[in-house]
């Protein structure tokens, strides 16, 4: 685990080295067998299973949307549920890597897009929170790769 220190507070501190740790931490991905199914899934430390599913778009096959959440039946009906575990980056880095894993083998695939569902007090027409979480994750993924990306309101498109 890398340490960086900055003279604000213990609290602070802790956050921050715990952040740079989960940043190269992902958890165990289980790929599909099938080639076809493009659902992907992982537990967490926690026994919480996430799916990451990918959806063509109708209108452009080289298109998809990302969507990721819990499947444990305590959240039952609210698969975008906040779980509070503090696993958040992990869990993103994890998502990223399963992205990355799908475009490696679907190369025709060249857009990539995300919708940051919103909390109850959140409005669509401007970024919500999980949406501004996912624009980091992306932007230093896409910096890494070469590929571009846009915001819209309330959705992030990758393009390669």
């Amino acid at each position: 685990m890398q340490c960086i220190v900055f003279s604000l507070s213990l609290k602070y501190s802790v956050k921050i080295a715990k952040f740079v740790d989960s940043m190269s931490n992902i958890f165990e991905i289980i790929e599909p067998f099938n080639p076809l199914v493009e659902e992907y899934y992982f537990l967490t430390d926690h026994d919480l299973k996430y799916q990451v599913k990918f959806g063509r778009k109708k209108n452009d096959l080289s298109a998809v949307t990302v969507v990721f959440g819990v499947l444990n039946e305590e959240f039952e009906g609210d698969e975008y549920v906040e779980t509070n575990k503090g696993d958040m980056f992990r869990v993103m880095n994890t998502v990223v890597e399963v992205v990355r894993l799908f475009s490696e083998k679907n190369d025709y695939i060249r857009s990539f897009e995300f919708t940051g569902e919103p909390r109850e007090n959140e409005d669509m027409s401007k970024p919500t929170a999980r949406l501004k979480l996912f624009h980091r994750f992306a932007e230093r993924y896409a910096k890494n790769h070469g590929w571009k990306v846009l915001v819209d309101k309330n959705t992030i498109v990758v393009n390669r």
